[in-house]
């Protein structure tokens, strides 16, 4: 079984969690190290996986990337996000990256080098549609494909082998420098299926385990999920149903989306479909839901469905939020869990069993789904593994509903969900479901039970990881002094890659020279005085390696 079957996944977006300027400052700030102190929340709820939307350095939101193989300034440096990646891991929690691998921002190195040298540039292939003969909407001499028609996120060309050598050179630098676990690829839906194919093998051939999922909002999961691309995708469909489905009172449209995707004729039944109530681009389910007493049963669903739950940073407190028009920034939002705005905390401690269920039950882990029992206000399906069966009940009425369920089974059936309530089942199998609630019924012989009593030396053990952290004086770049220049790759600080080929002297001065051949492009070779080749520059008030060894 991959570890995908057992994750509960958090979904974060740092720049809002972090409350970080929406406009990049360049001062280096170590908001993200705030994690440290949400991990005994994570231990309680049973997250074991963190989903990370963009961190890398940008302008302003995150998806207008500047430079992939940079920490955003204002969320910490390589160093510090490194240390907190490896912290994370040591408490069991794996970690996924976004792969804004569509588009770039208008000050990414290629992107920069068009404008400053036009048709002289050597980047002029990385992106679609570059033309000379009309300006953009931003006034430069030539004209770009923008993603979605904004032009401040610049459309990469993914059929560039350049392009895509480069993108690789990126993930494999996040394996190796922070041990990734997977990815989020954003935008897949209009991206190259071949991207994805040269991904795929770059990623397993470095960790086997890797697992990744696209962000698709339509169509056919299974053009972009199947063995050779993506293991997963955004499980839209699920998403609009769990709010829709209580909203309208009709549990026919949820049951309709399960049997379509995972029933006995399902088309995605052999998929694991990353499902989520809400996440950065979308109103939060608390504010959609008409009826916030239902947001259990919305959670009970996400949880005992096939496929991996996720939850959006805040939601699990019903945290508010909607997509206006022209912003994403009240989806965004700060959280501080010392400073909650009208918390629900019978909801948190909801969610807290769910994450104890989907770690318990195989059944959750691995079963196949089959609807039981189907009306408007409430309903059944069932989970099956080789060695577990049990039942999901769930009444949205406002009275209490009697269900009743032919189960072919003679023996107990608890109620792991309720404190472990235990009913007797001969056959015929028949309960009462209170208002606005749920169930979850296993199939046993009478000693089965779960234990909700959290791991108190765990928790303990994961507040201490923040103390520890807390108690680190605070961190400071070290004084940049300058290196020994060696044969290798190196990054000049503008973002373009060379290889240093070899050393040389002036045949006048005997001064040493440095010369190294451009990575990308024409691959020309140039030639640098050693000490001006190692030197230390500062930009915009920082100072930086004129070139930094990257390999």
């Amino acid at each position: 079984m991959h570890w995908i079957n057992d994750a509960v996944i958090y979904n974060i977006y740092p720049l809002g969690f972090c409350g970080a300027p929406k406009k990049n400052d360049f001062k280096q700030e170590y908001r993200l190290d705030k994690l440290y102190d949400f991990i005994p929340h994570f231990k309680k709820m049973g997250v074991n996986t963190i989903v990370f939307n963009p961190v890398f350095e940008s302008t302003k939101h995150g998806y207008d990337t500047i430079d992939y193989f940079k920490i955003d300034s204002r969320l910490g440096t390589n160093e510090s996000f490194k240390k907190l990646c490896d912290t994370l891991h040591g408490n069991g929690i794996r970690i996924m990256l976004d792969g804004v691998f569509n588009h770039v921002g208008r000050d990414f190195f290629a992107f920069k080098d068009i404008q400053e040298r036009g048709m002289g540039s050597i980047y002029t292939s990385w992106f679609h549609n570059i033309r000379f003969d009309r300006q953009s909407p931003y006034g430069d001499n030539f004209s770009y494909e923008g993603w979605a028609g904004f032009y401040d996120l610049v459309k990469l060309n993914l059929q560039n082998n350049d392009v895509v050598e480069y993108l690789l050179d990126a993930v494999r630098f996040w394996i190796n420098e922070f041990d990734i676990d997977g990815l989020r690829l954003d935008a897949a839906n209009v991206m190259d299926i071949n991207f994805f194919k040269r991904l795929r093998w770059v990623c397993k051939e470095s960790k086997p385990d890797f697992w990744m999922y696209g962000e698709i909002v339509g169509g056919d999961y299974n053009r972009w999920a199947n063995p050779d691309t993506l293991d997963s995708v955004t499980n839209y469909e699920i998403y609009k149903a769990l709010y829709s489905c209580h909203n309208d009172r009709n549990y026919f449209e949820f049951a309709h989306s399960l049997d379509r995707e995972f029933g006995d004729w399902g088309i995605y039944k052999n998929l694991y479909l990353y499902n989520f109530a809400d996440n950065h681009d979308v109103t939060r389910v608390a504010s959609i839901i008409r009826d916030k007493g239902l947001l259990k049963n919305v959670y009970t669903m996400l949880y005992t469905m096939p496929g991996v739950p996720s939850i959006y940073y805040g939601s699990e407190f019903a945290m508010e939020g909607h997509k206006q028009m022209h912003s994403d920034d009240d989806l965004r939002r700060e959280l501080n869990l010392n400073a909650l705005e009208n918390p629900d905390y019978d909801l948190f401690e909801h969610i807290c069993k769910l994450g104890k269920l989907k770690h318990s039950l195989e059944a959750l882990q691995c079963g196949k789904y089959k609807n039981e029992l189907i009306q408007l206000e409430y309903m059944c399906y069932s989970m099956k593994s080789d060695n577990q069966k049990l039942y999901v009940m769930l009444n949205q009425s406002n009275d209490t509903k009697n269900i009743g369920i032919n189960t072919n089974f003679n023996g107990v059936l608890t109620d792991v969900l309720n404190g472990n309530a235990q009913y007797g089942c001969n056959g015929w199998f028949e309960v009462s479901v209170p208002p606005m609630s749920s169930m979850v019924l296993v199939e046993n012989d009478g000693s089965f039970k779960i234990d909700f009593n959290f791991d108190e030396a765990e928790i303990a053990s994961a507040e201490n990881s923040a103390e520890e952290n807390e108690a680190v004086e605070e961190a400071k770049e070290p004084e940049l002094v300058p290196e020994e220049i060696v044969k290798g790759r190196y990054r000049h600080f503008k973002g373009n890659e060379y290889e240093v080929v070899d050393f040389a002297k002036d045949s006048e001065t005997a001064e040493k020279m440095v010369i190294y051949r451009a990575l990308y492009g024409e691959r020309e070779l140039w030639v640098r005085p050693y000490e001006m080749f190692r030197e230390i520059i500062e930009r915009d008030g920082k100072k930086m390696r004129r070139f930094e060894r990257i390999d």
